[in-house]
């Protein structure tokens, strides 16, 4: 995320245009630049085949793996080559609207008799943006979801019932003590060498550490984004706890053990009883050689699950040659039922269509059984990431970037929270002056 600051510069320095426009033949064309495997590729090439054959309009596909996204893109923008229709991260949206990349498309897609209504709320106002605030109902709308992303929690259910552990609720969420007794009955050496080789649990601090804040009662911000929150007991509890996992419970791999084999390989391979799940994973899980489910997330001090929802987005480059075919490639690939049913057919992502997600949902043969849980999180309990809707992600990466002593047990949460908050609003000021200055040369 921290990419788009870096793209912000380049951003604004660059009069852009677009690839697509009419062929030789008198055929339009558009170029459409995302992210994604073989099967998101796959599922893309069948959609907008019948897109074509709707519209007459030929799409290009520039497809790259996720970890070469934002620089290609940085890339085609400083070139003046940006795609006449693009994936767009959440962080990279407000750079992309200030420096005049995006294409504000409110009035075409009111237009267009798209029901935003059945559209996941979360989803479409990740992509709006009323000049100051990321994320607001009021904002104008800079592009569609191209999904929305709920990371869920999961938890082996072949490996409870071999060990006699009771399945949980899939309602009602542990607390965090009854969550630390299941995992370690289920932390043991299954074979008698003398090694654990089966672990109740293997979180990554980075990705799992939002929801045992958020359920704590703490946060990393406050509601206007201006200040840092992160020195609070509630936060403090949470990182604290998370660190006990390892060093006071040995419930989960220390950061040795996992280097010989990482967490997510030790869940495929049927040694660790919770992980989490994300939409994006559902293909691959549901071929592992164990069953699997979905519960709420472990519950902190408020007695209630949180999580977050990502998200991508897809936009149009607003100096397109053909903006209202744009529009349409965008709403048709977001909102079309068809060419839902394709994506959600490759096993890659939640339907955004809420009718249509509820029908996936209560399906007799859902796998897993109950990805209801990732409704749930969408409607209920989901939150956006930290720095989803700031300018810049600085000052959130900060908080990572020297938290390993208290992952090992050598510093207190407490301890570190205190040197670090001052370091991410320094950083925050910094994003937030940005965004000012952005705003004013708009």
């Amino acid at each position: 995320m921290s990419v788009c600051a870096a793209l912000a510069g380049t951003l604004a320095l660059t009069a852009c245009s677009s690839g697509g426009g009419a062929t030789d033949d008198g055929e339009k064309k558009l170029t459409f630049m995302f992210r994604g495997g073989p099967d998101e590729k796959t599922a893309y090439e069948t959609a907008i085949k019948k897109f074509t054959a709707d519209t007459g309009v030929k799409v290009d596909m520039i497809v790259t793996d996720a970890d070469q996204y934002a620089t290609k893109l940085q890339a085609a923008v400083a070139g003046n080559k940006v795609p006449d229709v693009f994936y767009i991260e959440q962080a990279n949206l407000q750079s992309y609207v200030s420096s005049g990349v995006l294409a504000d498309i409110t009035e075409e897609v009111e237009a267009s008799g798209v029901d935003l209504d059945n559209m996941w709320e979360y989803g479409v106002d990740s992509y709006r943006f009323d000049g100051e605030l990321q994320g607001t109902p009021d904002g104008a709308l800079y592009g569609l979801p191209k999904d929305v992303g709920p990371f869920a929690f999961g938890y082996n259910k072949t490996m409870l019932e071999a060990n006699g552990i009771p399945l949980p609720d899939p309602d009602k969420p542990y607390t965090l003590d009854e969550f630390v007794q299941v995992t370690k009955q289920l932390t043991k050496d299954t074979d008698g060498d003398g090694a654990l080789d089966q672990w109740g649990t293997g979180l990554n601090v980075q990705w799992n550490l939002q929801s045992l804040v958020w359920s704590n009662g703490g946060d990393w911000v406050n509601e206007d984004r201006t200040e840092v929150t992160v020195d609070t007991p509630e936060f403090a509890e949470a990182l604290q706890w998370f660190a006990d996992l390892t060093n006071v419970h040995g419930v989960t791999p220390s950061a040795s053990e996992a280097a010989t084999l990482d967490t997510y390989q030790r869940w495929m391979a049927g040694e660790i009883a919770f992980f989490p799940v994300g939409p994006w994973d559902v293909s691959v899980y549901n071929e592992l050689d164990f069953d699997y489910d979905l519960i709420p997330w472990p519950a902190g001090e408020t007695g209630e699950s949180a999580t977050w929802i990502g998200s991508l987005g897809i936009g149009v480059s607003n100096t397109t040659k053909l903006p209202e075919d744009a529009v349409k490639l965008v709403t048709y690939l977001s909102a079309d039922a068809a060419a839902q049913q394709t994506l959600v057919d490759a096993g890659i992502q939640v339907p955004n269509l809420v009718d249509m997600a509820e029908e996936w949902a209560a399906a007799p043969d859902a796998e897993p059984a109950n990805r209801k849980e990732f409704l749930d999180i969408v409607q209920d309990y989901g939150r956006a990431m930290p720095a989803a809707y700031t300018y810049g992600a600085q000052w959130y990466d900060e908080l990572w970037t020297n938290i390993q002593p208290v992952i090992d047990g050598k510093q207190t949460a407490a301890d570190y929270l205190a040197e670090t908050q001052p370091k991410m609003q320094s950083l925050l000021d910094e994003s937030n002056a940005t965004a000012e200055q952005a705003a004013a040369g708009r």
